[in-house]
């Protein structure tokens, strides 16, 4: 398996430098307050850290209109985007600081603490899945398909493979009706071809070390044809389930997050009115 160094090195070394200063500063505030005179979410410090917590999750959120808000320091795209990744960490660490990394007292707050780490981490979750994505079917697959049109391609190498065997030899058909056809009749979606590609074709193929001895020689460019197209179709399944990942990963992360800013605008309107 090959796996590229800048996977995991942040695009702009300089957000991730001044992020962590600004959390290890804040978490190094909160613990001399708590130690000066005790935490309150509801005293000026606590107020304080929740109410830079809304406004970064609010900033944050406006990251959809980020072509028609060009305005500095977010005067990019990119610039964007790495403020919607870390000010959305920070504004969970300001949470953390906010409550003062107690247990919430009630059910609302638990809504509140779970939405917010639910939408942090599955946002870093997408982060590093469109880096180690693109990585996987770069270095690792050699077939390309667009996401729409894999079931068309899988069912073609089914057609293919099927025409191949029309007048095979009698033991052919018989191992391609009984090991491989079963494989090439459908997508077959792992979760293990987020970590490996060719995850599980070697037990596959190692069908074929076998039965080629059984195999006539004037056969064999055959049976490698076959063994090819299970190749192919194995490669479908990893694009599947790698493309299918990326587009469900919104649905994970964009509803809880506008789930999380109505219930703070709630928890806002109640510390206000209440």
């Amino acid at each position: 398996m090959i796996v590229r160094g800048g996977v995991f090195r942040p695009k702009r070394p300089d957000w991730l430098a001044a992020t962590a200063a600004v959390a290890a500063s804040a978490l190094a505030l909160g613990a001399v307050v708590t130690w000066w005179r005790g935490w309150s979410p509801g005293d000026w410090w606590g107020m304080s850290f929740g109410i830079a917590a809304t406004a970064l999750m609010v900033i944050a959120a406006l990251y959809p209109l980020r072509r028609r808000l060009t305005i500095w320091p977010l005067g990019t795209a990119q610039a964007w985007l790495q403020f919607h990744v870390y000010g959305s960490t920070l504004a969970a660490i300001f949470v953390l600081i906010h409550i003062g990394f107690r247990w919430p007292a009630g059910q609302f707050g638990w809504w509140l603490l779970g939405l917010t780490i639910w939408t942090t981490v599955s946002g870093i979750f997408g982060v590093m899945l469109q880096k180690w994505v693109p990585v996987i079917l770069a270095d690792q697959l050699t077939v390309e398909a667009i996401f729409e049109r894999i079931p068309e391609l899988v069912a073609s190498r089914h057609r293919e493979a099927d025409t191949l065997m029309n007048d095979a030899p009698d033991v052919m058909r018989r191992f391609y009706v009984s090991q491989v056809r079963p494989t090439l009749a459908q997508l077959s979606p792992s979760w293990s071809y987020l970590v490996d590609a060719h995850s599980g074709r070697e037990r596959r193929l190692s069908a074929f070390n076998h039965i080629q001895a059984f195999i006539p020689e004037d056969q064999r460019n055959r049976l490698h044809d076959l063994q090819t197209l299970v190749v192919e179709k194995l490669e479908l399944d990893a694009h599947f389930t790698l493309q299918r990942l990326l587009r469900l990963w919104p649905i994970l992360h964009v509803p809880p997050a506008l789930l999380l800013l109505a219930v703070v605008a709630i928890h806002i309107a109640a510390v206000v009115y209440y």
